[in-house]
């Protein structure tokens, strides 16, 4: 008779998780650091009792699911996929806070596990406080709404069930191409029942994480393709980094000439003084970049789902004869732009089109260009990093403060608001992953939950997170979960009483900037045109436990660095900012509709603006 071990549903679910590893390259390590949450009705006695009783997997208290979700996302981004947590939650407003996240893991392809508390699979004792009640069915809830931001979901009405839901979640887990949120929901007794599972199931067992290698015949044709070209170009994603790819892609642009240019997910793919890396490309591109991009008449894509932003709304590539090829392990972004399709691991196929190009080098003409173009580009960055501006710094200043101050590996975390893009044209990486911008969802409130993620992967890199005024203010709280578990962090919170992002956008759509102030609302007027909001964002974060700093300038600023690297908790330096003083657009654009009939004549001049950008936008058949 097989062994059997009788435990709980959520001991079962622990232990299995605990044995859990995964293997690339001859590395093995375990996949799960452990666990993020809080506890309530329908996880404490379930899950709470099995983690409680497994010291060794451990469990972080944090202040919010959602913050949950993003440390667990940070942590596999900066692990290369070959780490995250499980998160989980109370059922009600305790899981549904975790959709958000979940959303961003999908949608950046990271790996995390969602165990969010449910209702009572014996529905005797319904409706239970938090219940979604429907009156054309009982097998409904507010966990249903995972589904659609779940790359697997499943919910498990029996203990037996995990036996084949466990092994199926961690395929998706581990798979380079379908991995993203995998969501079990459990009901709260479910959790709680006993069942005599089979010893076999808890048993150590290693994922291999596989580089799947092209195509013969597709190799064959992009090999055709780039001997053809005249004047290629490599969108370098982040799929560079996920597969440590970097190594191989030095060596490709070295080899051939081809220049790259950088997503956010993937800068940091070269270094920036590599010869051929010529930055940013996109909406938030540099000069050097979009102008290659745009005469390129082969566009090599690596590891990029072409966003919209890579893209600048499909305007970035104007030569006619433009064509593509991509490599991706996954099909259905190696497919996009009819391209040559190398469904493949990018290390793998980056090495073997080096093999089968040797000879091939991009002409003398255009290599001058690019150099020229490049040169001209690193200019412009050190004019932006020491813009003077009254009476505040420029953006920009302290974004070259703050690159100044960091060594090589220290890393930059940042996701939503104006110095996403300023990052992504002026930040000069050294080494990879030592940029951590979130802008596959650019999710307000990610930053400090995200940076922790982060340190916790490496814990001798300094990590600082750059965040504006309104993500703090959406989301401080986590700075209390860092001071706990003695993660330190400095955060850059970069006061410009507002979203100066989408008072930009607001401005160029021609709403000037409505509804983007943080101002009192004026008794006169009704509107938010009063004095600014008082708020101390030193005291605030003094008051959950960091180390608070005010920089009146940016020669403060950059004492409040240096004492902030060398202290041992968590820093927060508060900066204002002068809002209207910005980075500049490299002939970019980004599609944001314009209302097309109004009453007010700077929208009709911005819509007249934005039909005349349309008629670039293309269709890459």
């Amino acid at each position: 008779m097989a062994a059997t071990r009788r435990l709980t549903t959520a001991q079962a679910i622990i232990a299995f998780l605990k044995n859990q590893y995964v293997e690339r390259d001859g590395k093995t390590n375990p996949f799960f650091s452990g666990a993020l949450g809080i506890f309530g009705h329908g996880n404490v006695a379930g899950i709470g009792q099995a983690l409680q009783q497994n010291p060794d997997f451990p469990y972080i208290l944090v202040r919010n699911e959602q913050s949950a979700v993003h440390m667990a996302a940070g942590h596999a981004k900066m692990s290369n996929r070959m780490r995250t947590f499980v998160c989980t939650s109370s059922i009600g407003p305790g899981a549904t806070n975790m959709i958000t996240g979940a959303a961003l893991a999908t949608i950046n392809r990271l790996p995390v596990l969602l165990l969010p508390g449910d209702i009572f699979a014996r529905r005797n004792v319904a409706p239970v406080l938090q219940q979604l009640e429907t009156p054309h069915t009982q097998d409904i809830g507010v966990n249903d709404c995972f589904k659609p931001v779940s790359r697997y979901w499943d919910r498990i009405y029996r203990p037996e069930q995990i036996i084949t839901a466990l092994p199926e979640a961690m395929r998706v887990l581990t798979s380079p191409a379908e991995t993203g949120t995998v969501t079990l929901a459990l009901p709260q007794d479910v959790q709680a029942e006993a069942y005599d599972f089979p010893a076999e199931l808890f048993r150590r067992r290693v994922w291999l994480v596989r580089r799947p290698r092209p195509d013969a015949v597709s190799l064959q044709r992009a090999v055709a393709a780039i001997r053809r070209s005249r004047k290629p170009f490599i969108v370098a994603g982040g799929g560079v980094l996920y597969s440590e790819a970097s190594q191989a892609l030095a060596r490709f642009t070295a080899q051939t000439g081809i220049p790259v240019g950088e997503t956010q997910a993937g800068k940091g793919a070269l270094a920036y003084d590599h010869p051929q890396c010529v930055g940013a490309v996109g909406a938030t591109g540099t000069l050097a970049a979009n102008r290659l991009a745009r005469e390129a008449d082969l566009v090599i894509g690596v590891g990029t789902r072409y966003s919209d932003f890579t893209t600048a709304s499909m305007t970035a590539f104007q030569n006619p004869k433009v064509r593509f090829v991509n490599i991706n392990v996954a099909e259905f972004d190696a497919a996009k732009a009819s391209a040559t399709a190398l469904v493949a691991d990018a290390r793998q196929a980056l090495e073997q089109l080096a093999g089968a190009l040797k000879g091939y080098r991009v002409s003398a003409g255009h290599a001058a260009q690019i150099t020229r173009l490049k040169a001209a580009w690193e200019a412009e960055v050190d004019r932006l990093f020491h813009l003077e501006s009254k009476p505040l710094p420029a953006q920009s200043a302290v974004i070259g403060a703050i690159w100044e101050a960091c060594g090589p590996r220290d890393v930059l975390v940042s996701a939503a608001g104006s110095h996403p893009g300023d990052f992504h044209k002026l930040w000069r990486t050294h080494t990879p992953n030592s940029y951590h911008i979130e802008y596959g969802y650019s999710c307000m409130g990610y930053e400090i939950p995200g940076a922790m993620g982060v340190k916790l992967a490496d814990l001798n890199r300094e990590v600082i997170a750059f965040v504006g005024d309104g993500t703090y203010l959406m989301m401080p709280s986590e700075i209390l979960t860092s001071v706990q578990e003695g993660i330190k962090l400095i955060i850059v919170v970069a006061d410009n009483h507002g979203f100066a992002s989408i008072g930009a956008l607001s401005q160029s759509l021609g709403s000037g900037g409505f509804g983007t102030r943080f101002r009192m609302r004026g008794r006169k007027t009704k509107q938010l045109d009063g004095a600014y909001l008082p708020v101390d964002f030193v005291a605030n974060a003094a008051s959950l436990g960091a180390h608070a700093i005010k920089a009146a300038n940016l020669d403060e600023f950059r004492l409040a660095l240096k004492k902030a690297k060398a202290m041992d908790r968590t820093t927060v330096i508060v900066v204002e900012t002068e809002r209207e003083v910005r980075v500049p657009g490299y002939e970019a654009w980004w599609d944001v509709a314009v209302a097309e009939v109004s009453e007010m004549t700077s929208v009709r001049k911005a819509r007249a603006a934005y039909a005349k950008a349309r008629r670039k936008e293309r269709h890459h058949l």
